[in-house]
């Protein structure tokens, strides 16, 4: 008896090992920098170097185009639209199409951003061993965010992604701020983490079981028996606390307080990393537990554990996105108005689930479509604000500024830079014909197709919020590029004795190109999205 579960588990321990594949080459990675600079071998070779090439072959591996099917032999291959979910150690993390296309993006996000760490002096070749460590590290808790199938996985994906965020805000040596918004970020995310975890215990406590399709069978069962009113009680209690861990990972409100705080305290690069990975792997796990708390509910009991959930989302949802645009009204930081920018954004992507909920046991194929929505958004969303930031971090290089006000004239004084500035963004508003347009339409059309199949009041709501937040936010973009192309040169303001190089204005125009020109093709994008989340639902 024990031989043949030891036999099971190391069996199944080898097939899951050909899904964890990306994983285990960026912890090889890692352990290669530490060994190098163990040797003092980084002070010839920049670590940074070494990342990027681990980067790569994570992505090879990863196999976003062809990737790997581990229930066939590792010699065969399979498209994307093809890869079914697969369940990985025992059932604590998952293998599918869905995953692979947002490690893809957080894959080539983190090259762009270690080409863009390579162009910038915020972060030398002293802190460079450590700094690519950590945001390795943090990337790998990402990925487990994406894959996992287990609450308890859940709960250390957050903490091994968040962990070493903390200390990349405060790497630079000698920086109150850095120092000050670190541990204010470090004491959010030990008060969220420890809210999440309690309600995971009650969840786990009341269901039996901490993986996340047997917890549903057994929501299942007891919403069929008829929930008793502490059942109710610690159910909701349960979602509320589960939630405010997400919500803290998202930055929606009300968890949103540490991220203006953190985005100014930190450096722009850190504040890419922060914007865009953080929020696409926490997206992904919002919609692994939303979907997997309810994916064997029956469908009569919809209104009772979906619809809870989609309300609970939605609502979280629009509060979230208004806040953060009429916050940002107020800011003269450049970096504290992208920080509101996030938390609009963030809301903007949760919008995306609900819509999911509501299709699912209705029109599966719908619901498949919103998640590929939700991806192209993401897509989109990772050029855009990565452009954004690095024109941060080089105007910082350039000028030792990073207030609104300095950047009067720039179209004068660095003309390259105010227009991929501006063009990034006129699209984080979502303005026809950039790129940003194409994401939001594609989330918004989502819930509007939800609607129509469904004729859930709540997403007509989303909806006509989601439509008055874009309004809204024209007037806060718009004044950083009015400030760039209008306002004059003011005497008081930072001087820029020299603009950015020619490779850094290279690489602005090499984000900002596609943010451009993708209106023009962007289905090829959509249909490698959408022909990897076709088997979310199957």
């Amino acid at each position: 008896m024990l031989f043949t579960l030891v036999n099971h588990l190391t069996t199944d321990t080898l097939a899951s090992l050909v899904g964890l594949g990306a994983e285990l080459v960026l912890c090889a990675t890692i352990v290669l920098i530490l060994l190098a600079r163990m040797f003092q071998l980084t002070q010839r070779i920049d670590s940074t170097w070494l990342a990027m090439i681990g980067t790569l072959l994570a992505l090879m591996v990863l196999s976003p185009l062809t990737p790997w099917d581990v229930t066939r032999s590792p010699v065969e291959m399979v498209s994307i639209g093809e890869l079914p979910q697969v369940e990985l150690f025992t059932g604590m993390l998952v293998h599918d199409g869905f995953g692979v296309m947002v490690k893809t993006l957080l894959l080539v996000f983190l090259l762009l951003l270690f080409s863009l760490i390579k162009l910038t002096k915020a972060h030398g070749k002293a802190d460079s061993p450590d700094f690519t460590t950590l945001l390795l590290g943090a990337t790998i808790g990402m990925f487990l965010m994406i894959s996992t199938n287990h609450v308890l996985i859940v709960f250390l994906a957050i903490e091994m992604a968040s962990v070493p965020s903390y200390a990349m805000v405060a790497i630079r040596r000698g920086d109150r701020k850095g120092s000050e918004a670190a541990l204010k970020y470090a004491v959010y995310g030990a008060g969220a983490a420890g809210v999440m975890l309690y309600g995971i215990s009650l969840l786990c406590g009341l269901l039996n079981s901490a993986h996340l399709p047997t917890m549903a069978m057994r929501l299942s069962e007891l919403t069929s028996a008829g929930l008793s009113g502490s059942q109710t009680v610690l159910l909701v209690m349960a979602a509320l606390m589960i939630l405010a861990g997400l919500a803290f990972k998202l930055s929606a409100v009300p968890f949103h307080q540490w991220c203006p705080d953190v985005f100014e305290g930190a450096t722009a690069e850190v504040g890419a990393f922060l914007s865009v990975a953080s929020k696409a792997a926490a997206v992904a796990l919002l919609v692994r537990v939303a979907l997997g708390l309810g994916d064997s509910v029956d469908p009569s009991l919809l209104a009772t554990v979906r619809s809870f959930l989609a309300m609970l989302i939605g609502v979280v949802a629009m509060v979230t996105c208004t806040f953060g645009n009429l916050a940002a009204f107020a800011q003269t930081n450049m970096k504290r108005l992208l920080a509101y920018s996030t938390i609009a954004h963030a809301g903007y992507l949760m919008m995306a689930v609900p819509p999911m909920l509501a299709l699912v046991g209705v029109d599966n194929a719908a619901a498949s479509q919103c998640a590929g929505y939700l991806g192209l958004y993401l897509a989109v969303y990772l050029l855009m604000n990565l452009g954004a930031f690095a024109v941060v971090a080089f105007l910082r290089d350039t000028m030792g500024s990073e207030e609104i006000r300095d950047y009067a004239g720039m179209i004068h004084r660095s003309p390259s830079v105010a227009i991929c500035l501006s063009i990034l963004l006129v699209s984080l508003i979502g303005l026809p014909p950039l790129a940003g347009f194409v994401g939001k339409f594609a989330v918004f059309g989502g819930i509007a197709q939800g609607y129509l199949a469904t004729g859930d009041t709540l997403l007509a709501v989303m909806l006509l919020v989601g439509c008055l937040n874009t309004a809204v936010s024209l007037f806060y973009y718009l004044r950083v590029v009015k400030v760039m192309t209008m306002d004059p040169i003011d005497d008081e303001a930072a001087p820029m004795l020299v603009g950015p190089g020619i490779l850094q204005r290279s690489y602005l125009w090499c984000v900002t190109l596609p943010v451009l020109l993708l209106i023009i093709g962007w289905n090829w994008l959509n249909v490698w999205i959408q022909a990897a989340t076709s088997g979310l639902f199957s």
